[in-house]
């Protein structure tokens, strides 16, 4: 690893925030410390799986600052998690997952954007990455992504282990500073993504040059496909039934929103009744709006309009009237051509040709 890398200047630092990248960053930057997940599930998990002493001494100390900014795509983070789930289904038990991360870098700003799976062997309780395998997914993926480049690894469970040093020693051979990202599937914590990266350090321990971890800062970031379809599995995962109409989400959205409206009216309603009766001291600029509020209502205490409501209402019922006898016809349609198949292969079909056409 190069000094360059390992003290980076103030200035470096600035050009690599300046650098806009090619996706659209979102404003929520993510700050994982080591303590993040500490005592939750995923650490009992991690250390039944890794066989090590999770005890020892992997991070660096509490000084040490990461070199590089890190952009996250959220297809990343959904290829680790349904790796992960689809082992954990196959096998019936919690399984350690090891994959390649490939993206892009422009001086010390990495923007991870894809990642694929990597097989492994265990050999005496140490994980060899399989390297013929990963050479020949990257060369597969160079063909479609020519201009994505391996920028590290990926495995899951909660702190960095003993195990992960001898992976990441593994990976540096093909990466000079690679970076590891690690998902922990068992975490309770709601509040923050449980991911974490970190990039390695050589450091001094006991006179002796260690490899250690540095916890690195990340941010999200997405293109427009990717947004369209991570909302569209969010809202699939959401969803309790097994299939949804496009207009029962109409129909949701719109309730939604009325509902926010009438929460919001209220509210001012007891704004104005609080400042009549002397509860509170009047702020004209809010009295001003309100009433500039309520002159846009229209005045639906009148006969033309319960006129129009009431025809609409009719318009609307016949029109969804139409639609359902439309629906049936073309039911009856194609029940009545799948009988007639069903006739003809069956046996004489000229006693009840003229019934059927």
């Amino acid at each position: 690893m190069s000094d360059e890398r390992q003290q980076p200047s103030e200035m470096e630092v600035d050009d690599a925030n300046n650098g806009a990248s090619s996706a659209e960053t979102t404003t929520m930057d993510i700050a994982q410390q080591p303590e993040a997940f500490a005592g939750t599930s995923g650490s009992s998990y991690n250390t039944e799986l890794s066989g090590v002493n999770s005890n020892a001494r992997v991070m660096a100390s509490s000084g040490t600052v990461g070199s590089v900014s890190i952009s996250l795509h959220p297809l990343v983070i959904m290829n680790v998690s349904e790796h992960w789930t689809r082992l954990r289904a196959q096998e019936g038990s919690d399984q350690l997952v090891y994959g390649a991360l490939i993206g892009k870098q422009k001086g010390r700003n990495i923007e991870i954007m894809n990642s694929f799976e990597l097989l492994f062997n265990v050999i005496e309780d140490n994980v060899v990455i399989d390297r013929d395998y990963y050479n020949t997914k990257e060369e597969q993926f160079k063909q479609v992504f020519s201009e994505m480049d391996f920028l590290g690894w990926y495995t899951t469970g909660n702190m960095p282990t003993e195990r992960d040093i001898k992976v990441h020693k593994q990976i540096c051979e093909i990466n000079e500073s690679p970076v590891m990202l690690k998902l922990d599937p068992r975490a309770k914590n709601n509040d923050q993504l449980p991911v974490s990266i970190f990039e390695s350090v050589i450091d001094l321990v006991n006179g002796e040059a260690t490899m250690l971890f540095v916890p690195l800062t990340y941010t999200l970031a997405t293109e427009e496909a990717e947004r369209i379809g991570v909302d569209h599995v969010a809202r699939m995962c959401t969803n309790d039934q097994a299939e949804s109409s496009l207009v029962a989400e109409h129909l949701v959205a719109q309730h939604s929103a009325i509902k926010m409206l009438h929460s919001r009216v209220k509210l001012v309603l007891k704004y104005v009744q609080a400042v009549k009766s002397g509860e509170l001291q009047g702020n004209h600029e809010v009295l001003r709006a309100a009433c500039s509020l309520s002159h846009r209502l229209p005045v639906l205490n009148n006969p033309k309009f319960k006129a129009d409501f009431y025809n609409q209402c009719n318009d609307f019922g016949l029109m969804t009237y139409l639609g359902i006898i439309t629906k049936g016809c073309n039911d009856t349609h194609q029940f009545v051509q799948k009988f007639n198949v069903l006739h003809e292969r069956s046996g004489p079909r000229r006693r009840f040709r003229s019934l059927f056409f």
